[in-house]
């Protein structure tokens, strides 16, 4: 479908002036990524030579895209903001709320009724306020956006780390939290440290057994899951151009994996190609018209050392299929290696399940060519030894894959096939089995394999590769096959060898859908009511956080020292928890649970400062915030990695963590605490992080003078007397200091705007209102009587009963 051609339109006749006054002012030629980001600047924004890595600069985004999970909470937010539609093109997209066990039919069936609630909100919100609304079953998010909504030269934001799926089709695609997404939606700028950029030229062309997939392996093995933090990387050079367009989205949807800003490719003719099969030929026709300006100038592309902060080149026809993991995504072996790594680390060789599918590689070019490694199945009378599953990424895709056979021929293999959702790779699996945690291992086409993500078991070796190696070793049933030399023994006890995978980059008898899952908002949202029930376990109205004390911070305490990878995930949780992501208090019983303790390297276990007793850590901060203390939580390298989810800041803010000290960050977590009123803040010498006893308490200094490039200093009160003093730094601007004095940037947006008006509901919708109010009421009560025994939260929900008790539905002017 073509969404938004007119905003389309009018940023294509703006583009080549803008890029013109940009060169005039950079004195060079430009990078596409420059491009982009010089054509989106806010219109308060001077126009200057930015410095990579070191100005923060105000843009303009084209359009915001939200899915269930993190929409509930930025949607909580957008509500106090005091507008009647949102200011940019917005979608909410339902595909993580829904659990793979079964099939996709039953699968789904289960979701609509338990996430009812959540759906329905979501969908009313979207309805007054302006936003598309994807329903359950559409399809993944990012697929879907690629299918719809992402264009050449566009910029767009999204409140998902791998919003950056859509630099497949030429876009600045960014992920943020949910805060951020407030800020565009709401009209104002939003604000993002000018990138620094990172070119990888690509040569020759893919040939055999490797696929798009393994260009972001290697690159991961390159770069590191930190190598690409605050840059955006640019892929260019005659390999680029003989990638699908497909192919480039997977590229770029796995460099949320290398902590990029985002990635993106120069126009060409597969993305002529897929925006012609996907209804979109306007737009095509558009883009060829100024296309020179949706790629880079030519002498970028012919000297790249002189225009990019780092070059990387790789030839794809010398490109072998890699394994990545276990554990962590860059850990990159070539599958020629992996019977050695194997042996060498322990590594379990049998497979007990293939899953393809997820946002990363779900088009109808991976499913093609997966599908026809399953139709050699039956042809060469092999058997599949390891089970197999595939999750399409639209329904649109479901729809066509289905019409052209490949699901019949799937399930010929004994596999199964689940909803259009994101399921097993963002741990909504109900896996049979995992809960005895035993070792083993899975092979996937997803793009994260963080410890316990996919299946909640901490021992599951979880390895990335693309979904035609993926089909190759379930088939095969061992780590270690490589399908390039290996031959396998079929039912008759013949030794066969598996084809190189073939496939269509797009559907000769073009895609189809019967139903996409598509709802168009109100076009007028004023009569469209919203009502949160106060006993819901779902949802929950927000309360603005507490403005800063105005003096430093003292007698804090250690909450934990976190030991190695510390990520979103384990931070904050998905799997079951991902149905409380619109209830702040009940989602913050998840803080740190996946943490492993620097002192007892136990996961889940820390030290209460008051008792002297280990407990589950929600429980340990809950009990310094009834007793009205501080704390602050430390950890390694790269902290906040993975899932833009800003629960993973929320949450420690809610039960009253003020700081967080580490090694370093990854960008989307440190603007999330930024944007939530924290302290997020690096130690001035890393050997520091070693200075920090279990029992010490902590004093903040410095923030009376609070001041952009300025350093704190930590005084570290040891148990034995004795007092240390470090420095800290932080990467704080004014705006963002403001953030921290006000509470909250959306608090500090509040002061900055009249106060908004609130909305009297029609006499009919009041009316309807009464009952469901009345209703509440003994629900609010059950609540309250949960929560005093459960949690310190027992004023807020007697607080919910009163306002229960008033009968009226929410008013748009309530303040977060």
């Amino acid at each position: 479908m073509a969404f938004d051609l007119d905003m389309i339109k009018k940023l294509y006749a703006a583009i080549p002036g803008r890029i013109a006054k940009a060169r005039k002012a950079v004195n060079k030629p430009l990078t596409l990524s420059e491009k982009i980001l010089y054509s989106h600047l806010h219109t308060d924004q001077n126009l200057e030579n930015f410095g990579r890595g070191k100005s923060y600069v105000d843009f303009t985004p084209d359009r915001v895209a939200m899915q269930d999970a993190t929409a509930q909470m930025a949607l909580l937010q957008f509500m106090s903001a005091g507008r009647a539609k949102v200011a940019v093109p917005s979608t909410v997209h339902c595909d993580h709320l829904i659990v793979a066990k079964m099939n996709a039919k039953d699968d789904l069936q289960v979701a609509n009724t338990e996430s009812k609630e959540v759906f329905d909100f979501l969908s009313s919100v979207s309805t007054k306020y302006g936003l598309g609304f994807w329903k359950p079953g559409a399809g993944i998010i990012h697929q879907v956006v690629l299918e719809n909504y992402a264009f050449p030269g566009g910029m767009m934001i999204g409140t998902d780390s791998h919003t950056v799926n859509a630099g497949g089709l030429g876009m600045v695609a960014i992920g943020v939290g949910g805060a951020d997404a407030v800020d565009v939606m709401s009209g104002m700028a939003w604000e993002l440290k000018f990138p620094k950029l990172i070119g990888i030229k690509l040569t020759g062309k893919l040939n055999g057994w490797a696929s798009a997939k393994d260009v972001i392996l290697k690159v991961a093995g390159i770069l590191t899951v930190k190598g690409g933090t605050g840059a955006i990387v640019e892929y260019f050079g005659d390999g680029a151009i003989s990638l699908s367009c497909t192919g480039k989205g997977t590229i770029c949807n796995m460099g949320a994996e290398i902590g990029a800003t985002t990635s993106t490719f120069g126009y060409d003719n597969s993305m002529e190609r897929y925006l012609i099969a996907t209804g979109r030929a306007e737009i095509a026709k558009m883009a060829n018209k100024i296309k020179e300006h949706l790629t880079a100038d030519p002498e970028v592309y012919k000297n790249p050392a002189n225009y990019f902060d780092q070059v990387i080149e790789i030839n794809l026809s010398e490109l072998e299929p890699h394994l990545n993991g276990p554990f962590t995504p860059d850990l990159a072996t070539p599958i020629s290696k992996m019977k050695e790594a194997a042996e060498k680390n322990g590594w379990p060789l049998t497979v007990e399940v293939g899953l393809i599918g997820s946002c990363t590689n779900s088009s109808y070019e991976d499913i093609s060519r997966a599908a026809s490694l399953a139709k050699q199945v039956a042809n060469k009378g092999l058997k599949t030894k390891s089970m197999f599953t595939i999750t399409p990424g639209s329904e649109q895709v479901r729809y066509t894959i289905e019409r052209d056979g490949f699901i019949e021929t799937f399930n010929k293999i004994g596999a199964k096939v689940f909803a259009n959702a994101c399921g097993p790779c963002i741990g909504m699996w109900s896996r049979v089995g995992a809960e005895r945690k035993e070792k083993n291992t899975i092979v996937h086409s997803f793009n994260r394999n963080f410890q316990s993500r996919n299946d909640g078991n901490p021992n599951t070796y979880a390895f990335v590769c693309s979904p035609e190696l993926v089909t190759a070793i379930a088939i095969a049933g061992k780590l270690d096959f490589n399908p390039i030399t290996d031959t396998l023994i079929n039912e008759q006890g013949q030794q066969v060898k598996l084809d190189p995978p073939t496939g269509d980059e797009l559907p000769k008898k073009g895609f189809d859908v019967k139903d996409p899952g598509y709802l168009a908002p109100a076009k007028d949202g004023s009569k469209v009511n919203i009502i949160v029930d106060p006993g819901s376990d779902r949802l929950q109205l927000l309360e603005p956080f507490k403005a800063w004390e105005g003096k430093d911070l003292s007698r804090l305490r250690l909450l934990i020292k976190a030991k190695g990878k510390c990520t979103t995930d384990h931070i904050s949780m998905a799997g079951k928890w991902l149905k409380y992501r619109g209830h702040l208090d009940n989602i913050s019983n998840n803080l740190l649970i996946g943490a492993t303790n620097f002192y007892n390297e136990k996961i889940n276990s820390v030290r209460n400062g008051l008792t002297g007793q280990y407990d589950e850590v929600p429980k340990v901060q809950r009990a310094y915030k009834a007793a009205g203390i501080g704390s602050i939580v430390v950890g390694d390298e790269n902290y906040g990695e993975g899932s833009s989810r800003e629960h993973a800041a929320m949450e420690p803010r809610h039960l009253g963590v003020r700081a967080i000290l580490v090694k370093s960050f990854a960008r989307i977590h440190e603007t999330n605490l930024k944007k939530q009123g924290m302290l997020a803040l690096t130690f001035a010498d890393k050997a520091d992080y070693d200075k920090i006893r279990e029992d010490d308490i902590f004093d903040i200094t410095g923030l009376m003078t609070f001041a952009p490039e300025k350093q704190l200093t930590i005084v570290i009160h040891h148990s034995d007397g004795k007092i240390e003093k470090i420095q800290v730094n932080h990467t704080y601007n004014k705006n963002q200091i403001d953030w921290f004095k006000a509470g909250s940037a959306l608090n500090a947006m509040g002061k900055s705007r009249p106060k908004a008006a609130t909305t009297k509901a029609p006499a009919k919708s009041a009316k309807k209102a009464k009952p469901a109010a009345k209703k509440a009421k003994p629900a609010a009560k059950k609540t309250v009587k949960k929560a005093a025994k459960k949690s310190p939260a027992k004023k807020v929900a007697k607080k919910a009963v009163k306002k229960a008790a008033k009968k009226k539905p929410v008013k748009k002017g309530k303040k977060r």
